[in-house]
């Protein structure tokens, strides 16, 4: 299996989520701080699922 570039679109989501579960670990967002692990968590994998699928 070959790893490729995610689309713009997949990595600039995956980016996005990744900020936002940053941004709730250090600041007191109310729906942030309560899922910050699970908004980095689906950041990296939608982020893993983007550079190992070939169409994603």
């Amino acid at each position: 299996m070959k790893p490729s570039a995610p689309k713009k679109l997949i990595w600039i989501i995956a980016l996005v989520l990744g900020i936002l579960g940053i941004v709730g670990h250090f600041a007191q967002v109310q729906y942030l701080t309560q899922y910050n692990f699970q908004l980095l968590l689906a950041g990296f994998v939608l982020l893993a699922l983007g550079t190992t699928l070939k169409d994603f």
